[in-house]
């Protein structure tokens, strides 16, 4: 056990052939949830004009507090005609252009009557011309993922499309004789196959373009055959017939298509006989069989070279700091993810391990929204101990 690489270890290996993908050109419409290849930058200032914070009267702050001469209107899209001079002020909307000779804009609730204002300092309700951002500067930096507040930033900063990291395209392959999809009757022996409908819901959370393949009963020949066809694709995620079985074909069927293992097994609870490949490219990953260690190997494994091949500047999981809600046993062997149930209470988050952790039980995992990373050693973590944990 002692050889076998840690899960840091492990994705180390990983992490070192999962290398950035060519870009393309996405409108920034369509960019939510892809990876910046290169700088975004500001097409404009922003705001591009001096604009009003409020509703009220634009106005020359040296003639405040008094009484002023309403000349003209400014209003979104529509600019005052004239200069506001002196005992002068002009009707202003929130967000339109501060007139010419006006240097402060007086909420219309600190006015009455045909105008008469209060005293308002220079600047005061003013958004300055490039006080978000100026022309030219980075709005989103290279490595970064899109969500909404992002590409709204880049829309307002006049940026049609940004260059991303394409999409990876993923192929997903089941083994098994016993699989049968859901729906269908079984017979003696058979179970429904879920990996690959879990699988592609992780993978399309990731980013990537999903393709499912055929799941392929355990015979040698349509093992190679399947897994050809997924070679082609930028990453092969196969599961189940990674382990010492004599129906385990997996790895061997990789080996006669020229792929290079990296390794084999990893000192991890769920999911230790994972399998990780490489050819002319291809990330390959034979994830075990059973639903549980699929689940795990993907978020410690395979979403961070699906997060490195799209660019993003730190691939790795993302932990999160929590307390145990019960006392937890510590494996002695390997690294344990233990699936819990998260909640904040007293301002912090607390993780109760839910019962029937056995990889096989995925129906027991749908109550789990917490992955507790609990290191290997003696004895038990006692409630209220101090673990990370990944969102899932």
């Amino acid at each position: 056990m002692g050889d076998l690489p840690g899960i840091d270890e492990a994705l180390a290996l990983v992490l070192a052939y999962a290398r950035a993908l060519d870009a393309e050109d996405v409108p920034v419409a369509a960019a939510a949830g892809r990876v910046v290849a290169e700088s975004a930058r500001a097409a404009t200032d922003l705001p591009p004009f001096a604009s009003s914070a409020m509703d009220g009267y634009a106005v020359r702050s040296a003639d405040t507090p008094g009484l002023l001469t309403v000349v003209d209107h400014s209003a979104a899209g529509r600019p005052a005609a004239r200069r506001v001079g002196i005992g002068e002020a002009v009707v202003i909307s929130t967000g339109a252009v501060v007139p010419d000779g006006a240097d402060a804009v007086c909420p219309v609730e600190q006015t009455s009557g045909n105008v008469q204002v209060e005293h308002v300092a220079r600047g005061d309700n003013i958004r300055p011309r490039g006080g978000d951002v100026r022309a030219g500067d980075v709005v989103v930096g290279a490595g970064e993922r899109l969500g909404p507040p992002q590409v709204g930033a880049l829309a307002a900063a006049g940026v049609a499309s940004v260059h991303c990291a394409r999409r990876p395209r993923v192929a997903v392959l089941a083994t098994g004789t016993e699989l049968r999809a859901p729906g269908e009757p079984l017979e003696p022996g058979e179970i429904y196959e879920s990996n690959t409908v879990l699988l592609a819901a992780q993978l399309r959370s990731a980013g990537a373009e999903v393709s499912l393949l055929e799941a392929v009963r355990d015979d040698e020949e349509e093992i190679r055959a399947a897994l050809a066809r997924g070679l082609e694709f930028d990453v092969l995620v196969t599961s189940g017939g990674v382990s010492v079985g004599p129906h385990d074909l997996v790895r061997a069927a990789l080996a006669d298509l020229g792929a290079e293992e990296v390794f084999w097994r990893v000192a991890v609870k769920p999911g230790k006989p994972v399998a990780f490949a490489v050819r002319s490219g291809t990330l390959v990953f034979g994830l075990p069989g059973n639903p549980v260690s699929s689940l795990v190997g993907f978020e410690l494994l395979v979403r961070p070279a699906l997060r490195a091949l799209q660019g993003e500047r730190d691939p790795r999981p993302v932990y999160l700091p929590g307390r145990l809600a019960a006392p937890v046993r510590r494996n002695a062997l390997r690294d344990e993810l233990v699936r819990a149930r998260a909640r904040v209470a007293d301002g912090a988050v607390e993780l109760e391990p839910l019962e029937g952790q056995d990889s096989h039980m995925i129906v027991r995992a749908a109550a789990a929204n917490a992955l507790v990373l609990v290191a290997r050693g003696e004895g038990e973590l006692p409630r209220g101990a101090a673990v990370s944990y990944l969102s899932i």
